[in-house]
């Protein structure tokens, strides 16, 4: 098959387009912008664009079907061509369940979570030998692409993300893949600008659990509210299985399982990468993986890139990265750090980045989330916001919305660098936590220094 994609540089575009091209489709594509660790990717494969730019003269009725990508625009000049033409065009979803229809399909759903869930499930399925197809949202130790499309594999694992599918269709990406066996991780509100209140949001998940058939599995973490009460409202006829935090204990620096099979000491951390533990034990079960063999592999098991993601570490001081970005997600996280390293300082640093964070109509839902660190940074890019046709923020509004006393406020990442290496590091811990890049700090080379 010839496959066209529009907007081939994006994380999971790029990465489908690798999935094909391994696979032995033939591929093109174009985007009008492309960086690194995508311009690379698809140039030693040899599908990065001559140039950059949307050329619709070069669509051709050979074309047996175009995957448009979410940042494309609905006046895309490529796009409308192929819609003159008559050509078939399906989103980025809309394509992975097409290529998986005939498979057995797992969603792991949830508003936090969700990365870590089928990044662990993942590595329990290598390590059993299992082979199977997959989506996931971040790049896995040990796996080359982070979409993998075969003939043989009996069923297919999504990370199934509730923003929306493509300028053409606005349904969230999860209600595409009709999920076998469902996993929902957690309900916190997120991505506004779509979802304007919470109750719509909600809604969607309420949709995608209802499409658990009758004779599929819903297991679901009874340790939230919202979601508790999402499930007692099904009337769906699906197993459903609980799951919440397992008995663990910490033992200097380490987190220990304590289950049947004995005691299991794990290389991460928190109560939630706990919970997303017992969350994926559930869903290897059902793949025929049992405990001894899970336990064995989850052991291994190192975190996805940029989830509570080790930078660098000295016997005094460790720094994380995480993606941490909705107000759950940053409790979560410094919580993990907290319960962890007790005796330590904590620094939460935090970019406001997403669309909703940067909103002043949602900041008020960040109250009291950065509280369990001792010291609490807020960033945020005057850029960011002229971008997303915001109105600035005022220093003020934001220490008031997260009601932190010891908070302190950067709109610049030269300021920001300059306070954290001038900062005692002895005996204290850092977590930088962002969906963004804090306009361009090297993070990484940071966290060397201050180590």
């Amino acid at each position: 098959m010839r496959i066209h994609f529009i907007a081939i540089g994006g994380s999971a575009m790029h990465n489908l387009a690798l999935a094909l091209h391994y696979k032995g489709f033939q591929v093109t594509g174009s985007d009008d912008e492309i960086f690194d660790p995508a311009k690379g990717r698809l140039a030693a494969c040899g599908l990065l664009p001559e140039k950059l730019g949307w050329f619709p003269e070069k669509l051709t009725t050979d074309i047996d079907a175009i995957i448009l990508g979410m940042h494309a625009r609905g006046d895309n000049p490529e796009l409308a061509r192929a819609r003159r033409m008559g050509l078939k065009i399906y989103s980025y979803p809309e394509f992975l369940y097409e290529q998986s229809k005939d498979k057995l399909r797992i969603v792991i759903g949830g508003s936090h979570g969700k990365t870590t869930i089928t990044a662990m499930i993942l590595h329990v399925m290598r390590h059993a030998g299992i082979d199977c197809d997959y989506m996931v949202g971040a790049k896995l130790e040990g796996f080359d692409v982070m979409v993998k499309l075969t003939e043989k594999a009996p069923f297919m694992i999504f990370e199934g993300d509730e923003y929306l599918t493509s300028a053409l269709d606005p349904r969230p990406k999860f209600h595409l893949y009709k999920p076998d066996i469902a996993l929902i991780s957690g309900i916190a509100w997120d991505h506004m600008n779509v979802f304007p209140t919470f109750e719509k949001y909600v809604t969607q998940f309420r949709i995608f659990a209802d499409m658990v058939p009758d004779n599929g599995s819903l297991i679901y973490c009874e340790a939230d509210q919202e979601v508790n009460s999402l499930v007692k409202g099904l009337e769906g006829k699906m197993l459903k299985q609980p799951y919440s935090v397992p008995a663990y204990r910490i033992v200097n620096g380490i987190t220990i399982l304590e289950t049947g099979e004995g005691d299991i000491p794990l290389r991460v951390f928190g109560r939630h990468n706990l919970m997303n533990i017992e969350g994926a034990r559930f869903v290897c079960n059902l793949l025929e993986v049992n405990n001894a063999v899970f336990y064995e592999a989850i052991s291994s098991y190192g975190g996805a890139s940029n989830r509570l993601e080790l930078l660098a570490q000295n016997e005094r001081t460790s720094v994380f990265r995480d993606f941490a970005h909705a107000p759950s997600k940053l409790t979560a996280t410094i919580n993990a750090a907290r319960e962890q390293f007790p005796n330590r300082w904590l620094v939460a640093c935090f970019e406001l980045h997403t669309y909703s964070s940067l909103s002043k109509n949602f900041l008020s839902q960040y109250a009291g989330s950065m509280d369990e660190a001792d010291l609490a940074i807020v960033y945020f890019s005057p850029h960011a916001l002229e971008l997303k046709k915001l109105p600035m923020l005022d220093l003020e509004e934001i220490k008031k919305a997260f009601g932190k006393k010891r908070l302190q406020v950067f709109a610049k990442p030269s300021e920001l660098q300059s306070f954290l290496l001038t900062s005692k590091w002895e005996d204290a811990n850092l977590l930088m936590m962002s969906s963004g890049n804090f306009d361009g700090l090297n993070v990484k080379e940071l966290a060397g220094k201050i180590t």
